[in-house]
């Protein structure tokens, strides 16, 4: 019997674990035991943009229900593909569950998803990187890569697109939803690069943000007006809250260089399209900006880049980041309701696993 985790679309409070039976394998196909994954607000992300960007379409159920996408570690433990061996313990996106099959293609890094549900997300989503051939992996770092990694691969190539673009003119990058992991690790991109970023967070984590160190300031939301419009600056929207994002507009009077919708932390609040004065929002697509890097440097040099700065970005990370693990599905569940409520702390790393404790 295997088991997942799956959220109502249309109500992503709702949740039920469902249970099938094995099916066997058909040629082509391998099936993963999974061991571990990491939640954190970038999957509620996924489950209110699920529509949208296709996150549903990962792990396809039958309506209304859904599988979230999570980064995690799974172990190939069947094989009916000639070409990828049981034993092989890969990195990717798992639905929340304990088993996932899926049609597998062998590549020099692991193995990529072929199921003709996935021919249209990015290579990039559909990849399972065998550790085994990672030569960064550190399997005292696992928790790290899988809470981070992904979030982090986000926040550098949206830097990296502000620079690509001189950041529109501006001298400051204004990030919302400021306590979030994606915002924390682009402020901290921006800082390495020698910007400054001004973080927008509640007054309940302001003491938080603050202490990280890698924004140049830190204000509350209600503070939004003290923001200093003489200073020209972009926008990354982390919070997808319409009613702050016209704030900020609104309060630049629609002097704002550039706005760049990325996450949906406010989730509740997303979708919302209230006027505002200035640049339309334009929404960040990672593997675009992946794809053009390519293009520019060379095939496989920007994740180079990535790595490199994602390595430095860990040990950053370890004077705040408290990991905290938990298996079976009582655990599961209190993870995903406290991230939907927002009663997750912004130094918790969220670790799950549907296996028995």
């Amino acid at each position: 019997m295997a088991t997942s985790l799956q959220v109502n679309r249309s109500s992503i409070r709702d949740t039920r674990f469902a249970d099938h039976d094995r099916y066997g394998l058909t040629a082509g196909e391998v099936r993963f035991s999974i061991e571990q994954f990491a939640l954190t607000s970038n999957n509620v992300t996924y489950a209110v943009a699920g529509d949208m960007l296709d996150y549903w379409g990962f792990f396809p159920v039958d309506l209304p229900w859904g599988h979230v996408p999570a980064m995690g570690y799974g172990e190939v433990v069947e094989s009916a593909n000639p070409e990828i061996e049981a034993g092989m313990r890969c990195f990717g996106f798992f639905p929340m569950a304990d088993e996932h099959v899926l049609a597998a293609e062998a590549t020099e890094a692991g193995l990529l998803d072929i199921g003709a549900h996935r021919a249209g997300h990015a290579p990039v989503y559909r990849q399972f990187a065998n550790v085994a051939k990672d030569p960064a992996y550190d399997p005292a770092r696992e928790a790290h890569v899988a809470l981070l990694r992904g979030l982090f691969m986000t926040s550098w190539l949206a830097e990296d697109l502000l620079f690509d673009n001189d950041n529109f003119g501006a001298e400051t990058t204004i990030i919302t939803s400021a306590s979030s992991k994606t915002s924390i690790a682009l402020a901290w991109t921006v800082q390495q690069r020698g910007g400054l970023s001004v973080g927008l967070t509640s007054e309940r984590n302001r003491a938080f943000v603050e202490a990280l160190g890698c924004y140049s300031e830190v204000i509350t939301y209600d503070e939004i007006t003290t923001i200093n419009t003489a200073r020209r600056a972009v926008v990354v929207d982390m919070a997808g809250d319409g009613q702050l994002l016209a704030a900020l507009h609104n309060h630049f009077r629609g002097e704002l260089a550039y706005s760049m919708a990325v996450g949906g932390s406010h989730w509740e609040a997303f979708g919302a399209r209230p006027a505002m004065a200035g640049p339309t929002p334009t929404f960040f697509f990672a593997p675009g900006q992946l794809e053009k890097r390519n293009s520019d440097w060379g095939s496989g040099e920007p994740m180079r880049r990535v790595a490199k700065a994602f390595a430095a970005y860990v040990e950053f990370t370890d004077q705040w980041l408290d990991v905290r693990i938990g298996n079976g599905p009582d655990a599961l569940a209190g993870a995903w309701d406290g991230l939907v409520e927002g009663n997750i702390t912004p130094a918790t790393g969220l670790m799950r696993s549907l296996k028995k404790p």
